[in-house]
């Protein structure tokens, strides 16, 4: 098949160190490559990719919201894709919002796969309105819950996100008595929450996270004054191999989540790893992990004190059912072959 990606053009495919719907769009293209598709990644000039690369605003915009607040950059991006509609047997495209638009007149069949909430409260309602609008288009959720933020768009199918197995090895026996916490600085994410419940139960923490100029006053108000560099130990954005480290070798990875995040590449990256993650009962989380198997989910009205217990019993879950459960339900082949699917049925 002729297949358009369309990218966000805020980060490279892949990100060079945080970006979770860049590093899906860069394995997704890959392994389509792979299978003997005509592919044409539509992204950043200083992505790396196998396919076939058109890049119309030439390197990364940035993701720091200086680019996000104007449209025209980006509409030149994704208006360059559909201007081209006819070389390709349908788009996917990544670019939400103002993908809709533009998709709304295409000549060829588009689907889209979204990378963010639905929920009332959780994105701004004009944007919930332009989704309401454009509701008869065609769009992939990457979880049940997810869909449930706004259950009347036209769905054509449900694919959870997969990783490459090869850059997540497995780790046995952890050589740290850590806890972990991976994400950006926000506060729906639950980064305060993690630095309270080990500073409670007297663990380490570890934290490895963006931090966007928007955040930073929370970041440096909220977050920072409990690093010390000892008991709590922030390390910023870290490239892939050495935040797979940090997983492999930790006791458990904190997931105290507080919004409905769609999917959650960190709960997989981790149990890949063979570490268990404890997490608020929010968003994709029932869907990811298995409650006493792959790690612990604690309703959210325990708050802290659910938390504590939860790390508490951490030692009785298996690294290697935490593990398994990637290898049969998260792997970047899995995620391709129900794409593949979907492509079949707009075409």
């Amino acid at each position: 098949m002729r297949i358009a990606i369309l990218a966000p053009p805020y980060l490279p495919v892949p990100p060079k160190q945080y970006g979770g719907t860049e590093r899906i769009v860069s394995l997704l293209t890959e392994e389509l490559v792979v299978r003997g598709h005509d592919v044409t990644l539509f992204a950043s000039g200083d992505s790396v990719t196998s396919a076939r690369l058109v890049s119309p605003v030439g390197n990364a915009l940035g993701n720091d919201g200086t680019q996000k607040g104007s449209a025209l950059l980006p509409l030149l991006h994704y208006s360059d894709c559909f201007r081209r509609e006819k070389d390709f047997d349908f788009i996917h495209s990544h670019a939400q919002y103002l993908g809709l638009f533009l998709a709304e007149k295409s000549a060829v069949p588009v689907v889209h796969t979204w990378h963010g909430s639905f929920y009332e409260g959780e994105v701004p309602e004009e944007k919930r309105r332009v989704l309401q609008v454009f509701q008869n288009q065609n769009f992939v959720s990457i979880s049940k819950s997810q869909q449930e933020g706004m259950p009347h768009l036209h769905y054509i199918g449900n694919v959870y996100n997969g990783l490459s197995l090869q850059a997540y090895p497995f780790v046995e026996k952890p050589k740290g008595t850590y806890l972990l916490w991976v994400g950006r600085i926000v506060e729906k994410k639950g980064p305060l929450t993690a630095i309270r419940v080990a500073q409670k139960i007297q663990m380490p923490l570890i934290m490895a996270g963006a931090i966007d100029p928007i955040d930073r006053p929370y970041f440096e108000e909220v977050i920072q004054p409990h690093i010390d560099g000892s008991h709590v130990v922030f390390h910023g954005e870290l490239e892939e191999k050495e935040l797979v480290s940090l997983y492999g070798n930790a006791m458990a990875t904190l997931y105290p989540i507080t919004w409905h995040e769609p999917f959650g590449l960190v709960m997989i990256e981790s149990l890949a790893c063979g570490t268990p993650v404890i997490a608020y009962d929010r968003g994709s989380v029932s869907e990811v992990i298995q409650d006493g198997k792959t790690g612990v989910i604690v309703p959210i009205e325990q708050g802290i004190e659910g938390l504590m217990n939860a790390v508490s019993s951490i030692q009785r879950i298996s690294r290697m059912d935490c593990r398994t459960s990637v290898e049969s339900r998260f792997t970047i082949g899995r995620m391709v072959d129900s794409y593949e699917k979907i492509y079949n049925h707009l075409v």
